[in-house]
């Protein structure tokens, strides 16, 4: 599959733009969503980890379905001034690149509300591993599977402008 990618042309500025801004987008409403959710779930839920545990698993599976889908739809859609995202290995590494510089400190508020919920009701250490296996998980498709859907899902070969 890499052998059939073209190595040019660049990605001109505005493609740049467009990737960037759609992946990080997707990514950032992703953690945020997860964070909020997380945080808010003590509140409406007062059981203990172990009990409530189910629904952070149930809405972090949700989300990343979600996140992965938006990914593939938003590849494919076309922009009025680029069209349509071309696939190729400059714009997959801009892909990977760049949105992880800008968007996985966003991550950081889930690792401290997971951190928390790995001591909670705890005497002493970590009693919840699993509060901080779900966080990795979260991380790695944040990081890695929607970046990686958006990019398998670009129109292969060289994009058409919107005037042609």
């Amino acid at each position: 599959m890499v052998d059939d990618l073209p190595l040019s042309p660049a990605p001109s500025r505005a493609t740049l733009n467009l990737l960037v801004g759609r992946v990080t987008t997707i990514k950032l409403a992703y953690w945020v969503g997860l964070t909020v959710f997380e945080g808010a779930l003590p509140l409406f839920d007062p059981r203990p980890f172990d009990e409530r545990f189910v629904w952070s698993a149930a809405a972090a599976a949700l989300a990343s379905v979600a996140a992965i889908y938006w990914a593939r739809v938003s590849a494919r859609t076309p922009d009025k001034r680029v069209g349509l995202l071309p696939r190729s290995i400059p714009t997959i590494a801009t892909t990977f690149a760049a949105t992880t510089v800008v968007a996985s400190p966003a991550c950081l508020p889930l690792l401290i509300l997971e951190r928390e919920r790995s001591i909670e009701a705890c005497g002493f250490g970590t009693c919840h591993g699993e509060a901080l296996l779900l966080w990795v998980a979260i991380l790695v498709v944040g990081t890695l599977a929607i970046p990686a859907m958006f990019a398998a899902s670009m129109t292969p070969g060289t994009a058409r402008s919107p005037g042609n």
